[in-house]
């Protein structure tokens, strides 16, 4: 279950992923209205006819095991001074899974991003278009092609992007011939098979050799270049496809090695930094036109 945070009006938004939907902390977004009645605010929300009818209708467009009976009983009261309705009442009561009530660190009532937008709209239109302008925020950092997850991020936002520290220049790789020893792919999983096929060396056995970075919790992935991590989510993708076609471990290691040393040798004769442009603090995309 990935967990980013969306910050909205200097308001922290939760956002996780279950599966391949998305859902918002409406307990989140409450606190733009009033930050000590966030139970209350959605439950007002909660218990308006335009509400339950837009919430049945979603689950069944997209839940089959949704309940419509108690929908239809719901959807008679809503309205009435003396209806009203919970998160969790509504769950138990029609299986629905647009919204989900969470205990726990991160606790709260989340929406999926479809009826979080349209809670979004009924506690404010300014608030929503904040919100969706900063959802689509995250969106362009996600499947921008050189925002390689959070260790890139991390990576630019240092002085050298080459090295995190003057620690790590000192680095050792392991003296071993993997591709004579083959041993030590009977037990590979696949991150190693990455692993050797770009960096030539297990995470055992660098973390064996570097036992001060090691401390620092530091791994072998921390000391790669962007060209090595970009690199490396290509193999990803790869990798993954030859899984699929069922081709033997072995041979998926001597492809993804020749592969990765292709890769590399053309990515490092192009100046990677210079290639950027910076859109704002978090996006980048490589420049059109040819930098002098």
């Amino acid at each position: 279950m990935a967990k980013t945070k969306l910050n909205v009006n200097n308001i922290e938004i939760v956002l996780y992923k279950q599966n391949e939907d998305e859902y918002i902390s409406l307990t989140d977004m409450a606190k733009f209205r009033d930050s000590d009645r966030t139970n209350y605010i959605i439950q007002n929300w909660m218990r308006t006819r335009n509400t339950i009818e837009f919430l049945g209708l979603w689950e069944q467009l997209r839940n089959p095991d949704f309940k419509s009976i108690e929908f239809d009983a719901f959807k008679n009261e809503s309205g009435s001074n003396s209806f009203t309705l919970t998160p969790k009442k509504w769950i138990e009561s029609t299986n629905g899974i647009g919204i989900i009530s969470k205990s726990g660190r991160y606790g709260g009532t989340y929406a999926h991003k479809d009826i979080a937008f349209e809670f979004a709209s009924w506690i404010s239109p300014t608030f929503k278009l904040y919100l969706i302008t900063e959802y689509q925020r995250l969106k362009e950092i996600e499947t921008n092609q050189y925002n390689l997850e959070w260790n890139v991020k991390r990576i630019l936002s240092k002085t050298n992007y080459h090295i995190h520290t003057d620690a790590v220049k000192n680095f050792i790789l392991p003296d071993k011939n993997y591709e004579k020893d083959k041993e030590w792919l009977v037990y590979a999983e696949e991150a190693d098979l990455l692993n050797v096929a770009l960096f030539n060396c297990t995470a055992k056995d660098w973390r064996e050799a570097n036992p001060g970075l090691t401390k620092k919790s530091m791994n072998i992935r921390d000391i790669a270049s962007i060209n090595e991590l970009a690199i490396l989510s290509n193999l990803e993708t790869l990798n993954a496809q030859m899984i699929k076609e069922k081709v033997d471990k072995f041979n998926r290691y001597l492809k993804l090695k020749e592969i990765a040393r292709y890769q590399l040798s053309v990515l490092n004769e192009k100046d990677f930094m210079k290639a950027l442009k910076k859109l704002d603090d978090n996006v980048y995309v490589e420049q059109k036109k040819k930098l002098e």
